[in-house]
C-alpha cells in the first residue's frame, strides 16, 4: 500500500464533509420516520427537516418556504429551467426564449439543449469576454429585441472552471425592467463569496450539499413563492407540490449544518484561501514562466477565492493531470462532469481561446482543508511534470 500523501486540490468538484455536517447527519441515520407521516416518528422527522429549512433560509437570506429540497444541483437546475419555462409558457404562449451565458455548467446547458430539441425553446447563449464575464450589453440587446418572448434568464453566480464571478446584479436590473425572472446556479458561490437571495433580486437559486462541506445527494432550489414552477417530478406532492418524493432527513440535517457553517465562516475562509491561491499562482508561474492564469485577475476580486485555472502551453491537460496524480496531487482539467472527455473546454472556447489553448489547462481549486504544504507540493512538482508532458508530445 502506498504511503504517498494525497494533496487534494479539486474542491470545486467536491469538498470534504465538515465534521459538523457529519455529526448532524449521523445523529439521525438510525432514526425511523417518514417526514410525511402523521405519527410521532413522522412528526419528529418533519421537525428536523423544517428546522433545517429554517437554518438554510437564515443563512441565505430567504424565507423558509422558498427552500425546495432536491437531490442536488443538477436536479435543482433542471427544475428551475424546465419548471419555470413551462409555467411561463403556459401563462403566455409568447414566452419562447431562454437566455443564458455560453459558459454555464452542463447542468444548465444540457437541459436547455433538451428544451430546444423537444419543446421548441429558442435558446440564446450569450457571449462572455476574455476573462469569462458576461457581456452585459449583449444581454440587454437580446432582451430589448423582444422582451415579451423571454421566459427566463439563467446566469451562474460564479463559473465552475475559471472562477469568474458574474454580474448578477446587472442581470437582475435588466430583467426586472421587463418582468423577466432570473435563475442563478450558485453551486460554486455559496460559502465562497457573499450570497444573499432576497438582496440579490434573483427569483431562483441553485445550491448543493457536497460543494459546501455537506453530503452528496442533497441540494436545494431556492425559489420565490411569486414564481410559478411546473413540477418535473410527480408523486406525493412534497416540497410545495414542486418536487415530489420522500425527502432524506439525515442528509438534509447534514446539508443545513454545512450551509450554516460555510456561510458563517465565509469571510475568514475567503481571506485565507485566496492568500494560498495567490501564492500558488505566483510560484507556479515562477517555476513555469510561460504558464498563465485564465479568468479574472487575482487583484480585482472578480473570481472565486479558491480558484486557480492555469494554462501550460505545449501540454495536454489530461497528461498533466495524470502525471500530477501519480505524485499524489489531485486537481482537474475543468468540470468534473466532463472529465476524461477529450474535447476542448467550452468555457475557454467561449472566452476566445483556440482549441489548443482550451486543452492545455489545469484547474487547482482550494478549499477548507487546503494548507500551505499543499501549495508547496504543487510548486515542487509542476516544472518537472510540465517538462515531461511537453516531451511526450514531441
Amino acid at each position: 500500500m502506498s504511503d504517498l500523501k494525497t494533496v487534494y486540490l479539486d474542491h470545486a468538484a467536491t469538498t470534504p464533509m465538515a465534521p459538523a455536517a457529519v455529526e448532524a447527519m449521523t445523529a439521525h441515520l438510525l432514526e425511523v420516520g417518514n417526514p410525511s407521516s402523521l405519527h410521532a416518528s413522522g412528526r419528529r422527522a418533519r421537525r428536523i427537516v423544517e428546522e433545517s429549512r429554517e437554518t438554510i433560509a437564515q443563512a441565505l437570506d430567504c424565507r423558509p418556504g422558498e427552500v425546495v429540497f432536491t437531490s442536488g444541483g443538477t436536479e435543482a437546475d433542471n427544475l428551475a429551467l424546465k419548471g419555470a419555462y413551462w409555467a411561463r409558457r403556459t401563462a403566455d404562449p409568447r414566452r419562447t426564449r431562454i437566455l443564458a451565458t455560453s459558459i454555464e455548467h452542463h447542468a444548465v446547458l444540457d437541459p436547455l439543449h433538451w428544451l430546444a430539441e423537444t419543446a421548441g425553446v429558442e435558446v440564446e447563449l450569450l457571449p462572455v469576454d476574455d476573462r469569462g464575464r458576461l457581456v452585459v450589453d449583449a444581454l440587454r440587446a437580446s432582451v430589448e429585441r423582444d422582451p415579451a418572448s423571454v421566459a427566463l434568464v439563467s446566469v451562474m453566480w460564479a463559473n465552475n472552471e475559471v472562477g469568474t464571478l458574474q454580474p448578477v446584479d446587472e442581470v437582475v436590473a435588466i430583467a426586472a425592467e421587463h418582468g423577466i425572472p432570473v435563475h442563478t446556479d450558485a453551486v460554486q458561490a455559496v460559502g465562497a463569496v457573499p450570497v444573499a437571495f432576497a438582496r440579490s433580486g434573483v427569483d431562483a437559486l441553485t445550491l448543493t450539499g457536497h460543494k459546501v462541506g455537506g453530503p452528496f445527494g442533497v441540494g436545494a432550489l431556492v425559489v420565490r413563492r411569486e414564481l410559478d414552477v411546473t413540477p418535473i417530478v410527480h408523486g406525493g406532492g412534497q416540497e410545495r407540490d414542486i418536487r415530489s418524493g420522500t425527502i432524506d432527513t439525515p442528509a438534509i440535517a447534514g446539508f443545513a449544518a454545512a450551509v450554516e457553517l460555510a456561510v458563517k465562516q465565509q469571510a475568514d475562509y475567503a481571506v485565507r484561501v485566496a492568500a494560498l491561491r495567490d501564492d500558488l499562482v505566483r510560484r507556479v508561474i515562477e517555476a513555469v514562466p510561460d504558464a498563465h492564469l485564465h479568468g479574472a485577475p487575482l487583484d480585482l476580486g472578480g473570481r472565486l477565492p479558491g480558484n486557480a485555472h492555469l494554462g501550460f502551453p505545449g501540454c495536454e491537460g489530461d497528461s498533466l493531470l495524470m502525471l500530477l496524480d501519480a505524485r499524489g496531487i489531485e486537481c482537474s482539467t475543468g468540470s468534473a462532469c466532463s472529465a476524461g472527455v477529450p474535447q476542448p473546454s467550452h468555457v475557454l472556447l467561449a472566452m476566445g481561446r483556440d482549441a489548443e489553448a482550451a486543452r492545455h489547462s489545469l484547474r487547482f481549486s482550494l478549499g477548507h482543508t487546503s494548507t500551505r504544504a499543499d501549495v508547496d507540493a504543487v510548486v515542487e512538482a509542476i516544472a518537472p511534470v510540465v517538462e515531461r508532458a511537453r516531451a511526450a508530445r514531441r
